[in-house]
């Protein structure tokens, strides 16, 4: 494995350092990832959406949209794509007869359970080289630094 660098060794720390090493580092295991998810012969897109289904339950056409970060137009072609493979069904809001919600079949959580599995032994591979304490303390490290530079309202490029 290649090693990061990160600017000159044995200097402190500073935000450059911590933004390259993330950087570095998330590429590094997205590569992963997206290989594992290629290899289940799935998209990154229908992948997101089956198992934002199967975690979550049926859902309006619009929260998976927001869930998985896909613009309103891109969400509808992927349910229209998923739908046409018989892994998901648009079902009438029982409470809105406006919204329609989107559920896994008996097929598609058949196969995202499956490719759920295989996904998650790529990434515990991936993060493999850390204990699992280590990868407790890296979670809540990640989530500190988020929430603290999501606190700091810079406006968005």
């Amino acid at each position: 494995m290649a090693e990061f660098e990160t600017g000159t060794k044995g200097s402190e720390p500073d935000g450059t350092k911590v933004w390259i090493s993330l950087w570095k580092s998330s590429r590094s295991i997205e590569s992963h990832a997206l290989a594992s998810i290629a290899s289940l012969g799935m998209s990154l897109t229908d992948f997101a959406v089956l198992e934002v289904l199967l975690h979550k339950g049926p859902l309006p056409v619009n929260t998976i949209g927001k869930k998985v970060l896909l613009t309103s137009g891109s969400i509808t072609t992927a349910v229209d794509r998923l739908e046409e493979k018989g892994l998901v069904e648009r079902l009438d809001s029982p409470s809105d007869r406006r919204v329609r919600i989107v559920s896994l079949t008996k097929e598609g959580a058949r196969q995202i359970k499956v490719a759920f599995e295989e996904h998650q032994k790529h990434l515990d591979l991936a993060v493999s080289p850390l204990t699992k304490d280590e990868q407790r303390q890296l979670v809540e490290l990640l989530k500190k630094l988020g929430q603290g530079a999501d606190s700091l309202n810079v406006s968005r490029v």
